[in-house]
């Protein structure tokens, strides 16, 4: 577990000097997003990621990688936008918006560690692009949620969606990560 802590860290710093970058060359500007949006945003990113796995294919040249450091952003992004609803204009500071992202990353590992705890770091086990899979299947979740003008029976509802498809993606990454280093000390190609 100790190992998971530090690899989990490391991909969350990572994503979070791409947020913080991207804050200083945009802002918040997604604040105008309505949850709709930011479900197609995460669709499209998780959709791009199952297209290269799929076919071996990368036309744009964008990485796996990075498309999973935006699913992270955007699962942040999404639940900021529930939490603190959405906006007609920018109406947030940089400052602001990246303490709330310290927030809910906080609030994503803490749920990590109790099901990692619980489901004996099973994703270790699992397929790359079964984490895919089940990120796309969080992803229709929120999207039929929202069309239900976000009424649950039975199910946590969008928020708990974001937290899963922001530690999947994680757990993506780590794999990744441990795969290009033996590929590294094999002297093989990484991954694209």
């Amino acid at each position: 577990m100790a190992d998971t802590l530090k690899q989990y860290d490391e991909v969350i710093a990572k994503c979070r000097r791409i947020y913080v970058l991207k804050m200083k060359d945009y802002g918040p500007s997604w604040r105008i997003m309505r949850p709709q949006t930011v479900n197609d945003q995460l669709f499209i990113k998780a959709k791009r990621i199952r297209e290269i796995e799929t076919t071996g294919v990368n036309l744009v040249g964008d990485s796996i990688d990075g498309e999973l450091m935006a699913i992270i952003n955007y699962s942040v992004i999404g639940i900021i936008q529930l939490r603190h609803g959405y906006a007609d204009s920018v109406d947030m500071s940089a400052e602001k918006a990246t303490e709330l992202y310290d927030i809910y990353i906080a609030e994503a590992k803490e749920l990590m560690l109790r099901k990692n705890h619980d489901y004996g770091e099973a994703w270790r086990d699992m397929f790359g692009t079964s984490l895919t899979d089940i990120i796309l299947t969080k992803i229709n979740r929120n999207k039929s949620i929202a069309s239900n003008d976000f009424k649950t029976l039975a199910s946590e509802g969008c928020e708990g969606n974001y937290f899963d498809m922001l530690n999947y993606a994680v757990f993506y990454l780590i794999q990744r990560t441990e795969q290009n280093l033996q590929r590294t000390e094999q002297n093989i190609q990484p991954n694209t």
